[in-house]
């Protein structure tokens, strides 16, 4: 009987064995995603370029690229301090315009503490994921990357309190209300610094359109044709109400050239003449501003009298929203 019993016993312990590896097996392939498994996207390199400016490299999994960005920063990078993204225009900064080079930012963040971060990328995308790979602009998943991939990143590598804010200029104005959208939980603040934040009335669609032609990429590669699904997804003047809550911050000058805008050729402001440029964006924001007001969602709306598509412009535009966006991130 004992050897019997220990038989038995012995069947029972190799049964159990068994079943315990095709249970972590069952388990293991339940659980792996699909495919080789893929790097976190990260600070792969860092730069100090000064005590209170690092240049980072980010590593993008969704875009398979390393990308960079300015950090503005307190000396010596103290932990627990809120972020304030701003992004590119429509150049993406890698064609060395931008807030780092003309926007006055870094001495205007000298000494407040609040990391700023300046990417790099995103040209002519309208910083948006689209459908499908574009033959002249490539891969373009910058929702991904702006929205989740890059805060993520800098989230580590500076210790921050997790807190966001968010700007846009020019093309990357209406984008900005658009991310703070797609990603409510991401951002506490956001302004948009004369741009079009609609992209389904004609102005919106217009802008949607010429920006991605002018870097030569197929604006139907974005969302497909104008007036589909996605792009009344993306446009933040129908989905406006999801702002509730927000800090929300517009801007926008008159397109009469003044001196604000700096010098002549400032005012001039590129391809199509800043005039007419900040007329537009003067036409769109004040729709995305009738649109808050029609729901009763508290923002602030400010136009300047004069004001061509210029770097004076926006950067009266900035300093004129960061005691907003101070007060709703806790900088």
């Amino acid at each position: 009987m004992r050897v019997v019993q220990r038989s038995r016993e012995s069947r029972i312990r190799r049964l159990w064995a068994g079943l315990a590896v095709i249970t972590g097996t069952v388990t293991a392939l339940a659980l792996a995603p699909a495919g080789l498994p893929q790097a976190q996207a990260q600070v792969v390199r860092t730069q100090e370029l000064s005590p209170t400016i690092t240049l980072v490299s980010v590593h993008s999994r969704s875009m398979n690229r390393t990308l960079q960005a300015h950090v503005l920063h307190p000396a010596g990078k103290p932990a627990g301090l809120p972020t304030f993204y701003l992004l590119p225009g429509a150049g993406g900064a890698e064609d060395g315009i931008s807030w780092y080079h003309h926007g006055g930012v870094r001495q205007f963040f000298a000494g407040k503490r609040v990391n700023v971060v300046l990417p790099i990328g995103g040209r002519f995308s309208m910083m948006t994921d689209w459908q499908h790979d574009d033959p002249a602009l490539g891969r373009n998943k910058w929702q991904t990357y702006y929205t989740r991939e890059l805060p993520d990143s800098i989230d580590r590598a500076f210790r921050t309190n997790g807190t966001n804010a968010l700007g846009g200029v020019s093309m990357s104005a209406g984008p900005a209300l658009d991310l703070a959208i797609q990603a409510p939980r991401r951002f506490r603040a956001v302004a948009s610094y004369s741009g079009c934040p609609g992209t389904t009335d004609p102005l919106g669609v217009l802008s949607n359109t010429t920006v991605p032609m002018r870097g030569g990429g197929n604006p139907l590669n974005m969302w497909g044709p104008p007036g589909s699904a996605a792009w009344i997804k993306h446009d933040p003047v129908v989905n406006a109400a999801k702002l509730r809550g927000k800090a929300i911050f517009l801007f926008a000058g008159s397109g009469v050239p003044g001196s604000i805008d700096g010098s002549p050729l400032a005012a001039i402001g590129g391809l199509f003449g800043g005039d007419v440029v900040e007329g537009v964006s003067l036409a769109c924001t004040t729709n995305m501003h009738n649109k808050l007001n029609s729901l009763g969602i508290a923002h602030r709306f400010s136009v300047r009298s004069t004001g061509s598509h210029s770097w004076g412009l926006f950067s009266a535009g900035l300093r004129e929203s960061w005691p907003m966006i101070a007060r709703a991130i806790g900088a």
